[in-house]
């Protein structure tokens, strides 16, 4: 069996998981009808979305169902931006650097269509958000239309502050979108607490099924939706709602988290014991518990990557929805790397499957990949 150390791509399904979705999609009925076959395809849908309310400390009208992260993304920026011009012009979107491709692609759409500005806060070297260059940029924020940012960086693993971006974009009258696909399930992830506006998950992430994911959205928060017809889950997503993957999702959700950062840090101390020259990327202490990134001089990560998984370990170069694009990091480009410090990246990520034996097996394979590597440059 391959060792699987790619869990920030994708987790795999959990058992509990995966039975809820295959008893439900033998349910028949359109959760928005109301004979009972309807209403009983809703009471699955509805307690999906309570559980996955009670896991990120929301109440259930406030989790709305979509497609996975990425549409929950586009749905928070795109429409809180269009929101946010209906009384007078805000072109401005303040976000950092580093930001996950959801979240860039986005906004670089918003620029090339809508007018937008997309104004960059920096990072500093460890991926942590500069706390005084946002606030500069929310001194005259009468032209911002929202601040968006990522809890947890998804390539290097750095928690951000999230309390102190919230205060300081509502302190300029400012809506805040969090991406929290890569954080949920791996550290706690409070909605009620954080004072968010909107704050965006995948259910794959946290061993749901792929296609489903949720945007929380605040009660008072004012977003123009992106599809249209029907109305369903409060106008801002219509469609019929997928009761499986919810049930799904609602059992995902209420495993909790999981806390790898003890074979985390044994797998960090063991590359730095093999190969003395690996960076550890990001801060090393307040990071996701399942996250290590390493820089490799001399290598290219791609190289790695493929010789590690000819040894039957998948690791990753950085997020998963960039793979197969030979490029240099943007994140750790934001963090001050050079561009070819950046391309000799990977990321290993651990799941709840993940045990000591593979972390052997990376182990053992690492030195021999590396040597490989720098030999080709």
């Amino acid at each position: 069996m391959p060792v699987y150390l790619d869990h920030a791509a994708t987790t795999p399904v959990l058992p509990a998981a995966l039975a809820a979705f295959t008893e439900a999609l033998a349910t028949v009925g359109n959760p928005s009808s109301i004979h009972s076959a309807g209403q009983r395809a809703k009471m699955l849908l509805e307690d999906g979305r309570a559980a996955v309310a009670r896991s990120l400390d929301a109440e259930p009208v406030e989790v709305v169902f979509t497609s996975g992260g990425t549409e929950s993304i586009n749905l928070a920026i795109k429409g809180t931006y269009w929101a946010r011009q209906q009384d007078r012009p805000r072109p401005r979107i303040v976000l950092p650097a580093g930001e996950h491709h959801a979240t860039v692609d986005t906004v670089e759409w918003l620029e090339r269509h809508e007018g937008a500005v997309v104004d960059v806060v920096p990072l500093d070297a460890q991926g942590r958000v500069d706390l005084v260059g946002l606030e500069a940029r929310l001194a005259d924020a009468s032209d911002v239309a929202l601040v968006t940012f990522l809890w947890a960086n998804n390539e290097v693993g750095t928690l951000q502050p999230v309390t102190r971006i919230v205060e300081l974009a509502h302190a300029a009258g400012v809506p805040v979108h969090s991406d929290a696909v890569a954080a949920y399930g791996q550290v706690p992830v409070s909605f009620a607490a954080s004072g968010l506006d909107a704050l965006s998950v995948s259910a794959h992430k946290i061993g749901g099924p792929v296609g489903i994911g949720a945007l929380v959205l605040g009660r008072r928060a004012m977003v123009e939706p992106l599809i249209h017809g029907g109305g369903q889950q409060r106008q801002v997503r219509s469609g019929t709602q997928d009761a499986p993957a919810a049930a799904a999702f609602g059992v995902a959700a209420a495993a909790g988290l999981h806390d790898a950062s003890v074979l985390r840090d044994r797998l960090v101390a063991g590359v730095l014991e093999a190969v003395p020259t690996a960076v550890l990327m990001g801060d090393p202490v307040d990071r996701l518990p399942g996250n290590a990134h390493f820089t490799f001089p001399g290598c290219e990560g791609d190289s790695l990557l493929f010789l590690l998984d000819a040894a039957g370990v998948a690791v990753s170069t950085g997020s998963a929805c960039q793979a197969g694009v030979p490029e240099a990091s943007h994140v750790l480009l934001g963090m001050g790397l050079s561009e070819d410090e950046a391309r000799g990246a990977l990321r290993i990520t651990l799941g709840r499957t993940s045990t000591d034996a593979d972390v052997d097996a990376f182990l053992a394979a690492l030195p021999d990949a590396v040597a490989r590597a720098s030999r080709a440059g």
